[in-house]
């Protein structure tokens, strides 16, 4: 490849050396890799403009860049960088310039310059954005605030925007922190997360998308389930930034990261907490004695300033923002250091905090516990918010026997109507093996297979084509994923909704499906019950 796509390989390649690599899951796919195989369509023959940086490589360390541009069936017409820039080298904040790539003479635009949110000049030749950079699981890394601001000019200047997911390196089940408030949103903090989301980045933005209402797609993983941690799918951790080399630095940032103006500073890539003032051994003592899961506290003195250094022992039951929270209320007991304040201008403190609270409860003198017990009834709302756009459970999906999807279809909104539905068809109430749901247009999805058997026909499911057909006699009846139309019997018909694949099974409208195959649907709303009679 030319010379920046091979330092760029280069610098991927001595990065990912630095990280802790375990058996690799052997089905276990990144959304990069998933999208040359299953969703290449989505990239096909059009112009594509790649978010990334350095971290945006497949399994083998292979940037996407160069994937992309080595594809004689897609035209990358520009890149975009998030902080740090596209090599990822710029110190935290820095300013990053705008420039020509000197090898495939395409634009590589700053995100982290003179805007932070792409302009229409800067999408004019591009169909398709597609957003590949790996978090760190932690509300304040502005990365994902960059795939907020893609997925707001993409809505804005009506283009899709393919996000390619990967892991959450802090896991998906910690989920951990004070809620962020709307009055302290910011590019530290861009939506109602809390500190440790646990959501991959294919989840936040389906997250996100809730209020922007992108044209999105989220090519998923394969083979990853919501238990694991970074070390389970075998990659090689690439550094993130210049501050973030290795995993220990990723588990550190939200516990040691929060002391923002207070005199409470972290060291050493996120490994060390302490400040003037601080007893380093009665910082270790305090922190060691609270039961934190997964970590112990080493003290360790830096000059005049004590601290202690963190020793992650379990890296699946740790839990950074709750460390976080606990290290700067005990560093607060020892120094009664000063809160810094929000007044017309929301000070940096409280923009990482996500609210002005935890420094309230600082200058009560609340214990730890007793913070968390403030901010535990927000959190338990977004825990059950998340729940509607998250793409990933504890094991994979079962499919339907015989059915052949392949795919998991995640360009989904966000939002479905819940609550049991029966389905009776000529008086038989059917079994699903997966749950009936109220789509966004009112209408009700059901697994393909189960209702086209009920009502007599045979069913095909072509992979390739993506379609759905049904045939009994005197009907065929052609559906496509995600395109509102159908054939029956060779004439186009128009839906007010399509098929679609939701955690790897195909699902079609009940009432479509019913009345093209000759049959009379009614619906019950007090009972939630479909009545199918042929």
């Amino acid at each position: 490849m030319k010379k920046l796509l091979a330092i760029l390989a280069a610098l991927a390649a001595f990065f990912m050396c630095t990280g802790l690599a375990g058996a690799r899951e052997p089905d276990f796919k990144l959304g990069n890799e998933v999208l040359m195989t299953k969703y290449h369509y989505l990239i096909e023959g059009k112009r594509v403009g790649l978010i990334t940086n350095q971290s945006g490589v497949n399994s083998k360390g292979q940037s996407t860049i160069e994937v992309l541009a080595n594809d004689k069936t897609v035209n990358l017409v520009a890149l975009y960088g998030p902080e740090h820039g596209i090599d990822g080298t710029a110190r935290a904040g820095a300013y990053v310039e705008s420039y020509t790539h000197p090898d495939l003479g395409i634009p590589v635009y700053s995100l982290y310059g003179a805007t932070r949110m792409p302009t229409e000049e800067m999408l004019r030749n591009v169909d398709v954005l597609v957003f590949d950079v790996q978090d760190i699981g932690a509300r304040s890394y502005t990365y994902k605030s960059t795939l907020n601001y893609c997925m707001i000019a993409a809505q804005k200047y009506n283009k899709t925007i393919v996000v390619l997911d990967r892991p959450n390196p802090v896991g998906g089940e910690i989920v951990e922190g004070p809620v962020l408030e709307d009055r302290f949103q910011s590019f530290v903090g861009i939506d109602n997360l809390p500190m440790a989301h646990g959501m991959t980045t294919g989840e936040l933005a389906r997250f996100f998308n809730r209020k922007i209402g992108a044209d999105l797609k989220v090519v998923p993983m394969e083979g990853y389930t919501r238990d694991m941690i970074f070390e389970d799918t075998g990659l090689k951790w690439v550094q993130t930034s210049p501050n973030i080399p290795d995993l220990a630095s990723v588990r550190g940032y939200m516990a040691t990261g929060l002391g923002e103006g207070t005199g409470i500073f972290q060291a050493d890539k996120f490994k060390w907490i302490g400040g003037k003032g601080i007893d380093a051994n009665r910082f270790a003592a305090m922190l060691n004695g609270a039961g934190l899961p997964g970590v112990a506290f080493i003290p360790e003195q830096r000059g005049e300033t004590g601290g202690v250094r963190l020793q992650i022992e379990d890296p699946r039951t740790f839990n950074p923002a709750k460390t976080g929270i606990y290290a700067l209320t005990y560093a607060h007991s020892l120094t009664n250091f000063q809160v810094p304040k929000s007044g017309d201008k929301v000070v940096m403190f409280d923009k990482i905090m996500g609210t002005d609270k935890i420094g309230q409860y600082l200058e009560q003198g609340l214990t730890p516990q007793q913070i968390e017990a403030r901010y535990a009834a927000d959190l338990e709302r977004f825990k059950e918010e998340r729940k509607k756009y998250l793409i990933y459970g504890y094991k994979p999906e079962q499919r339907e026997p015989g059915d052949n999807e392949t795919e998991q279809d995640t360009g989904l909104p966000g939002q479905w109507q819940r609550g049991q539905i029966t389905v009776l068809v000529d008086g038989r109430a059917l079994n699903f093996d997966a749950a009936p749901y109220i789509d966004e247009h009112n209408r009700t999805m059901v697994p393909l297979r189960a209702i086209g058997e009920a009502l007599g026909a045979q069913v095909h499911w072509d992979p390739a084509a993506r379609t759905v057909t049904y045939a009994k006699q005197g009907y065929k009846v052609v559906f496509t994923i995600d395109i509102s139309r159908a054939f029956v019997n060779g004439e186009q018909k128009y839906m007010d909704t399509s098929p679609v694949i939701k955690n790897n099974r195909t699902m079609v409208p009940l009432r479509y499906v019913s009345e093209f195959l000759g049959a009379v649907v009614d619906w019950d709303p007090s009972s939630r019950t479909v009545t199918v009679n042929q």
